[in-house]
């Protein structure tokens, strides 16, 4: 639920900020006077495009927040958890709007992508704008609006999840019907290489040791001419350091007690004697270890020579000459196998179209049951708006042949009729506009999700009037119980049926325009009612606004 809307420099408005309740909200207010505008800054903040001309004239940036109350949304906190966004029962979104065009998100203080914010926006808000028949007419809108309707989540993911499966079948399959089995000239070849691979490539690690020896026994002479140097350094009689350090132990013996200066050095010599003993004992065992070998080293060179030549000659470097190997292993069995294998696929991507025509049938029969359910709501309420005896049916062709689609293989098409014994005919093709105005609200009201998502109306009551125009005002109301919808609208009728009336107007000055949104009061909101009814206030418009404030406070129709 919608609890807090604050924009400044959004379009004409400095600054604008607002409350919003439970249950049914009007916002009226004179033509021009901005109330769609509200509409729009929510839209942005739900993830809708942005452009530099949403930045009020001389401003460097809009800045658009809004709080919602998540409570009860299970879709919008699950959400919000499984992004790490959650901070509790509310969700904070703001989104900035440079005059340069860059815009920039953010849920709960955490930067965002704007397509996270359109994901999140989704289980928040429901926008329905004016002349969205002309967006329900589309069929792929109409299987989406079943699908989501029906809450047929489960059945729409198993269907998408086997046509994956088939298509990446089919596409092994294609890859291997295009490749042709190996002429004879060319396994003999591949069969040599992977002979010349096998006999001489070596694991990555292997190739690693291998260096390592090698390096080592190309220093070896000199290696041992070091270590021999600096043994006699080290273990010298008569002038090695292990003698010298000996010496001065000697030296400073007798005058250890004298200082605590002379029982520390003393200490550090001691300490040193005896790692220059260690060292000049592991230089020993050293060079007895280090060999001077010329015929390993012979060997050892012409096994890095004959792998840097294979290298060479595939490409590649030597660690990666165990890769080579196992390629042409794999191709040249492919190759013995190649119809087989083939065969194999053929079996494999039958069976996964067979699934996916299983999962394709099952959806459809669950899209039946929602067509129909969700059409005699639909019917149900056309009634109410004046279309007694109309008809609406959904149809579902399911065509068990037909090329496969993530969405299944259904052909969803909405007809309808607004006069009795007048055959239903496409949604499309509705010639009144006023009654494709309200069957759009019909299907609109049929399918709001009043539950969790706030339901936001644009003047979807454009083109109503008289009994029709009371029963939009009925039906937002049903649709406001126990959720939240606000619905801009130029009809008393309908904004009398709201519990709280919110009211936009404008001023113009002689250097800036100021947008204002406030809640009407009791004597307010008949002025406004009033205003509504012809566009002169008079006692008798007042009259009549409090008659229509009171009948509709008082009756549940």
């Amino acid at each position: 639920m919608l609890l807090h809307l604050h924009i400044r420099n959004f379009a004409i408005v400095p600054s604008l900020e607002q409350d919003f309740l439970s249950g049914f909200t009007a916002i009226s207010g004179e033509t021009g006077a901005g109330k769609s505008i509200l509409v729009d800054a929510l839209g942005l903040l739900l993830g809708a495009r942005s452009d530099a001309g949403w930045v009020r004239a001389g401003a460097d940036r809009a800045e658009l927040n809004a709080e919602f109350a998540v409570t009860g949304n299970d879709a919008a906190s699950d959400w919000l958890r499984e992004h790490e966004l959650d901070t509790g029962d509310s969700c904070l979104l703001r989104r900035s709007i440079q005059a340069g065009g860059r815009s920039r998100a953010w849920i709960n203080g955490t930067p965002v992508t704007v397509g996270q914010l359109a994901e999140l926006g989704h289980l928040l808000v429901e926008v329905h704008g004016q002349n969205e028949h002309v967006r329900l007419a589309a069929h792929a809108e109409q299987l989406a609006l079943l699908d989501r309707t029906g809450q047929l989540d489960r059945e729409t993911a198993a269907t998408a999840e086997a046509f994956d499966a088939w298509r990446a079948a089919r596409e092994q399959l294609r890859e291997q019907s295009e490749g042709a089995a190996l002429p004879p000239s060319e396994i003999e070849f591949l069969t040599f290489q992977l002979s010349e691979l096998e006999g001489a490539s070596l694991p990555p690690d292997a190739i690693a040791k291998l260096e390592g020896e090698h390096r080592l026994l190309s220093a070896s002479g000199d290696l041992l001419k070091a270590l021999d140097r600096s043994t006699g350094l080290l273990d010298d009689e008569a002038d090695g350091a292990t003698a010298r350090l000996q010496a001065a132990l000697g030296a400073l013996a007798p005058f250890e007690n004298l200082a605590d200066e002379v029982r520390e050095v003393r200490s550090m010599l001691d300490e040193a004697l005896i790692n220059a003993r260690e060292a000049a004992s592991a230089l020993s065992g050293l060079s007895s270890d280090v060999e001077l070998d010329p015929e390993r080293l012979q060997t050892v060179e012409a096994q890095l020579s004959a792998l840097g030549d294979l290298a060479r000659k595939h490409g590649v470097a030597m660690e990666d000459l165990d890769g080579v190997r196992d390629r042409l292993a794999r191709r040249l069995d492919q190759a013995s196998r190649f119809d087989e294998i083939r065969e194999a696929l053929e079996r494999d991507c039958e069976g996964r179209l067979r699934t996916y025509r299983d999962s394709a049938e099952r959806l459809s029969r669950a899209r039946k049951r929602q067509a129909k359910t969700l059409a005699g709501r639909v019917v149900d309420l056309m009634g109410e708006l004046g279309m007694e005896g109309g008809r609406f049916e959904i149809r579902v062709e399911h065509d068990a042949q037909a090329e496969p689609s993530r969405r299944g293989t259904d052909q969803v098409e909405m007809r309808v009729s607004a006069n009795p014994g007048i055959a239903a005919a496409p949604l499309a093709r509705v010639a009144s506009g006023g009654e494709l105005s309200r069957i759009s609200l019909a299907i609109k009201v049929a399918t709001a999700d009043s539950g969790a998502r706030t339901q936001v109306f644009d003047e979807i009551d454009a083109g109503v009037g008289g009994d029709t125009a009371n029963a939009v005002g009925r039906l937002l109301k049903k649709v406001a119980q126990g959720g939240q919808a606000l619905c801009v609208t130029h009809l008393a009728q309908v904004a009398v049926r709201a519990d709280q009336q919110l009211k936009v107007s404008k001023e113009t000055g002689l250097e800036q325009t100021s947008v204002d949104a406030r809640v009407l009061e009791a004597e307010a909101r008949v002025e406004e009612i009033a205003r509504m009814l012809g566009g002169t206030v008079s006692d008798q418009s007042r009259a009549h606004a409090r008659e229509m404030l009171d009948a509709a406070a008082t009756t549940l129709q």
